[in-house]
């Protein structure tokens, strides 16, 4: 028997991504699409692309109100705009949002997949976590859990695809002025800083008051790359090592002696890490490449939805990522 899935905000990247995967799902049915910009069209006219079977939906104005019947639905709005609709979806339908209004809210599971499938399977409501805590965090878990690398200290450089800044149309994030330029935003207050902060200390049972965050845009389409520094006397082997023991068995994350690359991940879920260390010198640098618009939002959220689902968490995610 197939689970009924919906998406609302398929107008987005997010949305549109999540489209992709559900479509190739086995145990998904896509039986209702929402996007404000893209209401009333048919979904091939917005993704020419898409399966025939899925060609003559229609995508529908969002509205809580009108859902059909369904097992889950994938919400893909803005930040701040989806808690206040969202808590008029029936309880009996399981959410996974990818959006940022329910990270760390009541009632939310924090759907960081590959560190807390328990405390994600069966739950009704799971909060996706961003892109940029999903590569970061994945790299420094294993560190903050056997205390190789210094909670209070941490220094995330980290770039994205112009994909992250989403489908709103800004005049930076076209061509003219994204093509060969590297942009710094969101400096010392980006809307993700409390998220990884948050889970740092959950991590670490530390304080994470000396976290900075410096998000930047890079001219590619996806893809994403966290380099954190902090204080810690371990060896790289050491890092390593710990990294292979906490991911030993987990599908999608991918420890490498290599630095990563964002092209390694393009178009799966999977995240890859690596370290270096340097005792001598108290430092300790891990990273983490994901796409951003997998692992850290439509992948991941997929994989979340098998989880509360009591599906394979891998179902519908095991294809190879894009080469070249």
């Amino acid at each position: 028997m197939s689970i009924r899935v919906g998406i609302v905000g398929i107008s987005g990247f997010g949305g549109g991504e999540a489209l992709r995967l559900i479509a190739g799902h086995p145990s998904f049915e896509l039986v209702y699409a929402a996007g404000e910009s893209s209401a009333g069209h048919r979904l091939v006219d917005r993704f020419p692309g898409v399966p025939a079977r899925l060609a003559g939906l229609v995508i529908e104005r969002w509205d809580p109100a009108t859902l059909p019947q369904l097992d889950v639905l994938f919400a893909s709005l803005p930040t701040g705009s989806s808690a206040a609709a969202l808590a008029r979806v029936p309880g009996n339908v399981k959410i996974v949002d990818i959006g940022g209004d329910h990270r760390y809210a009541e009632g939310w599971a924090y759907g960081l997949a590959d560190i807390w499938p328990d405390r994600i399977a069966g739950h009704g409501r799971v909060a996706n976590p961003g892109c940029f805590p999903a590569a970061t965090l994945t790299a420094l878990a294993p560190l903050l859990a056997e205390g190789l690398i210094e909670p209070g200290n941490i220094v995330i450089d980290a770039k994205t695809g112009i994909s992250g800044a989403g489908r709103g149309g800004d005049s930076r994030f076209g061509y003219a002025e994204s093509n060969e330029n590297l942009v710094p935003y969101g400096l010392l207050k980006h809307v993700h800083m409390p998220e990884i902060a948050a889970t740092i200390e959950r991590l670490s049972g530390g304080s994470a008051a000396g976290l900075v965050f410096t998000p930047h845009l890079v001219p590619m389409t996806r893809g994403l790359l966290a380099t954190i520094y902090g204080r810690g006397r371990a060896t790289t082997a050491q890092c390593l090592d710990a990294a292979r023991r906490f991911y030993a068995g987990r599908a999608f994350v991918r420890v490498t002696d290599a630095p990563p690359q964002t092209k390694w991940a393009t178009g799966s879920n999977l995240a890859f890490v690596s370290y270096a260390a340097d005792p001598e010198r108290n430092l300790v640098m891990a990273m983490g490449a994901v796409d951003n618009l997998g692992k850290g939002a439509a992948g991941q959220a997929v994989q979340n939805a098998n989880l509360i689902c009591g599906l394979p968490e891998t179902m519908g995610l095991e294809g190879a990522p894009v080469w070249p």
